[in-house]
């Protein structure tokens, strides 16, 4: 037997071997290793793994159905998008509005009527409503109050049913300032209403009816849906709702919220649903708050105490609430995917014995994720908790054996070889920190030269600013110890072994801690480490664990799956998140977000892969690769114009703002201040320097920070509770010429009343427009000690915000407070109110429609004429 047969054997080294010299055994074990040159290849292999496999089945829908295929009794998406085509003609669709209130009202209202003609009388009844609804409740940090908003209900009953318990399925029709709406969520209209033709035309019958409810004042937000749970007549009937609704332009539909704790729902998901997207991951990183976002979906599981799923479209979210969510953008096959789903679904949900008590099967939450969107994966979440803990607890001592099996064909102790597995251990959790932490350094020094976002419209510059450093922190602290150790008796494969063993523990420490913490994401490192587990079982099963680099084999296999499929994860979270950093606010560094978004996933997808390059000579070259790769997109992204992060059309920059007048009165009716000018609310981090490239004129634009510690509201008309939220980064051009709002509004103190005790009543009313917030300070000496909005709300904020919308009636907006004074001495100003009024789909006067023909065309204006009148009463 030669010295490499003997380097490589199962069996004990002989006494000649142990004996030789430290630099002979260091260089049979280099020749051993593979050529340099493979482990560029070795890593491109993942490259293309990821290119040839995540990618096509991530964006992977099916054929869209033609009118043609109508006698199948299946969803035809070519109807669906007919519909659509024309729902979108009527362009955008704000609340109180002419084309939401009548154009679309009427143009739905004739397609459901088309649909009810067509029924099958003999299997089904079907009743059609047309709510008309005002109602107010609290939403953040404002009373969200409504008048006149609408609801299409339609209720799909078999024949001669008996059920009392309904399925409820959700989307809506209204649209934000200057969007056709055919993403959000006209194509979730459609699809309903052709699930609805389906099932109407269809000789299958349904157990339970099912309601379906297109409502008109989601955007206001969430009116409609809090009118129709609260007070429609069906309501009371309603046990699960299926939510649809959209942050992007096609693709899949993943389901993002499920329950509240109600596994069989998502087993129904599983079992009916033919295309799957879904993954609790999303759930619980969507219900932290710290998304952009909001749906109907809380409101009837807060107000009805619904169960159901949450889901929605969200590819290509760039064009989002613009002008740009156009019909051209929705491919007909996406139209097919929601509605293959929402068609299985609901014939599953409607024919379901757990329909008739879903509290009986109220269980618990529930573990569930795609693999690819070939396979679903579920489970409830107290098996989750006991598999995360098997699977740490096998791990960790799978790593004990294989450290003991190390020491045992090494002729050394086993203390010894375990000295050297905790340094490693030690080396790998400072891996992890530098493969999360270099990234988000990057980030942090990127956003701190004012280049934040440079991703937004490039995002293969992702892989030079976030994933190679991620790679290089990974990798470095085991190339310096195995470049360094001196072991004449470990061999070489060993120490690599125990690296990989290292990352397997800092995973497995890591499941743990999630799994105390209470997060159902644990099953990500969990089922991670499975597959890392399993090789290694084998492995210490067969010879190959100790016969040189053999073990690898194995290993490299079974790491084809945690790659692709956390790989698929975080791409899906990157697809979603890059377009919503344009609208996540100056306050905060985005790129933190997406840097630890791509660091994670990085660690996750390829922490066993990226230690293998030291089975290759000379891995340092690997480390320089990386490197130069990092030098070479920072230098792109800060210093071309690739790293610009608008695009006409495609990429724009959200840019709200408003054409102002303001004016203070005092006390005594006297004008103390009267101005006019530009209000900006920039949506995204690099706030108006994109802007001082262009020839708009933004001299004079200062921050309204300064007035918000000393006026009330900063003084200005904030728009909704977004606005005041982030009232701390708006931005003020005040301009020489007076706007002229498109007509006069005014709050007037209809009558004074004295209770007695010390309490006043004052009644207001104001006509304002379709759109407008009341800001309501008392003074000093005064306090609320009732008023005619929720009793509730009272206390809640220093200033209470009364945000207020109608629809179809417009009658004025008219409110009693009762204020509260130690001395009853009422004859003194008592409190201010703020009026702000806005006139949504106004163009402004001319001078403002001069400014908006020089905004840059790679930004998206969503601009509207508003009054702001400050009153003290």
């Amino acid at each position: 037997m030669g010295d490499k047969d003997k380097l490589i054997s199962d069996e004990p080294i002989e006494d000649d071997v142990s004996l030789a010299s430290s630099k002979k055994i260091r260089n049979q074990e280099q020749d051993l290793r593979e050529p340099w040159y493979l482990a560029t290849g070795f890593l491109l292999f993942w490259a293309l793994l990821f290119s040839a496999v995540v990618l096509p089945l991530f964006y992977s829908i099916p054929t869209g159905l033609t009118i043609e295929d109508a006698a199948k009794g299946v969803f035809i998406a070519e109807r669906a998008q007919n519909n659509l085509y024309r729902l979108a003609e009527i362009g955008t669709k704000v609340v109180g509005s002419d084309n939401n209130e009548n154009k679309t009202v009427d143009y739905l209202m004739g397609l459901v009527n088309e649909i009810q003609e067509n029924c099958l009388d003999d299997y089904f009844d079907i009743e059609v409503d047309l709510q008309e609804v005002s109602g107010s409740y609290i939403h953040w940090t404002m009373v969200n109050m409504y008048q006149g908003v609408q609801n299409i209900v339609i209720k799909l009953s078999p024949k001669n049913t008996t059920s009392t318990t309904y399925l409820l399925v959700n989307s809506h029709f209204d649209s934000k300032p200057t969007s056709p709406s055919a993403g959000d969520a006209g194509q979730m209209v459609v699809a309903i209403l052709e699930v609805l033709r389906v099932m109407c035309s269809t000789k299958q019958t349904i157990r339970h009816p099912v309601v379906f409810l297109l409502n008109g004042a989601e955007e206001n937000p969430l009116q409609a849906s809090h009118g129709f749970i609260t007070q429609h007549k069906w309501a009371k009937n309603c046990k699960v709702v299926l939510n649809l609704d959209a942050a992007g332009n096609g693709g899949s539909d993943i389901v993002f919220q499920t329950g509240p704790n109600s596994p069989w729902l998502v087993e129904k998901y599983k079992n009916n649903a033919p295309h799957y997207l879904a993954t609790t991951m999303a759930e619980e990183i969507f219900q932290t708050g710290i998304l952009p976002s909001d749906t109907d979906f809380g409101i009837f599981v807060k107000y009805g105490n619904l169960i159901g799923l949450d889901m929605a479209k969200f590819i290509n979210g760039f064009a989002y609430h613009t002008k740009y969510d156009q019909f051209s953008n929705i491919p007909r096959g996406s139209i097919q995917n929601t509605g293959d789903n929402l068609l299985g679904l609901v014939r599953s949900i409607a024919n379901s014995t757990e329909l008739d008590n879903t509290a009986a099967y109220a269980t618990g939450h529930a573990i569930f994720f795609d693999v690819l969107g070939l396979y679903f994966i579920s489970y409830t979440e107290s098996n989750g908790v006991i598999l995360n803990y098997s699977v740490a607890g096998v791990a960790l001592v799978l790593i004990f054996l294989s450290i003991w099996r190390t020491a045992s064909i090494s002729r050394v102790s086993t203390g010894h070889v375990l000295c050297w597995f905790i340094l490693i251990l030690v080396l790998q959790i400072i891996a992890f920190v530098l493969g999360l932490g270099l990234p988000i350094v990057v980030a942090y020094v990127f956003d701190k030269y004012g280049l934040s976002i440079t991703y937004f419209s490039t995002p293969v510059l992702l892989i030079g600013l976030y994933i190679c450093p991620s790679l290089l922190g990974l990798s470095l602290p085991s190339f310096i110890y195995l470049k360094l150790q001196r072991s004449e008796k470990v061999g070489f494969a060993q120490h690599l072994q125990m690296v990989l063993h290292g990352h397997a523990a800092v995973l497995a420490i890591l499941d743990i801690g999630l799994t105390v913490y209470g997060l159902r994401s644990a099953y990500v490192p969990t089922w991670t480490l499975i597959f890392y587990v399993i090789p290694l079982a084998i492995n210490l099963l067969t010879t190959l664990h100790d016969r040189g680099f053999s073990w690898t084999g194995v290993l490299k296999i079974f790491q084809v799956v945690p790659f692709l499929y956390n790989s698929y994860l975080i791409y899906c979270f990157v697809v979603t998140l890059i377009p919503m950093m344009g609208r996540f606010g100056r306050a905060t560094n985005p790129d933190l977000i997406i840097s630890a978004l791509c660091a994670l996933g990085t660690i996750l997808a390829l922490g066993f892969v990226i230690p293998l390059v030291n089975m290759f000579r000379r891995p340092s070259l690997i480390l320089l690769t990386l490197l130069a790769i990092s030098a070479v997109t920072i230098y792109t992204a800060s210093s071309t114009q690739i790293g610009f992060p608008y695009r006409p059309k495609t990429n724009v920059q959200r840019l709200p703002y408003l054409h102002v007048r303001r004016i203070f009165y005092e006390y005594d009716g006297t004008v103390v201040k009267n101005d006019s000018g530009y209000l900006f609310n920039f949506q995204d981090r690099r706030g108006p320097a994109p802007l001082k490239l262009s020839k708009l004129n933004t001299n004079g634009l200062v921050s309204i920070a300064a007035d918000c510690d000393t006026v009330m509201m900063c003084g200005f008309p904030l728009y909704d509770h977004r606005w005041v939220k982030n009232r701390l980064q708006i931005m003020w051009l005040p301009r020489e010429e007076e706007i002229i709002p498109p007509y006069e509004t005014e709050l007037e103190l209809v009558s004074k009343i004295e209770l007695g005790n010390n309490i006043m009543r004052m009644n207001f009313k104001s006509d304002t427009s379709d759109h407008a917030s009341v800001f309501i300070q008392p003074l000093e000496d005064v306090t609320i000690s009732n008023w005619s909005l929720p009793e509730s709300y009272i206390g809640q904020q220093s200033t209470s915000h009364l945000y207020f919308s109608y629809g179809k009636n417009n009658s004025a907006l008219t409110f009693s407070i009762d204020f509260y004074k130690l001395d009853g001495d009422f004859n003194v100003p008592l409190c201010q109110i703020g009026l702000s009024v806005h006139f949504i789909g106004n163009k402004g006067d001319a001078i403002s429609q001069e400014f908006a023909k020089k905004i840059p065309s790679f930004a998206a204006p969503v601009d509207w004429p508003a009054s702001y009148q400050r009153y003290i009463f």
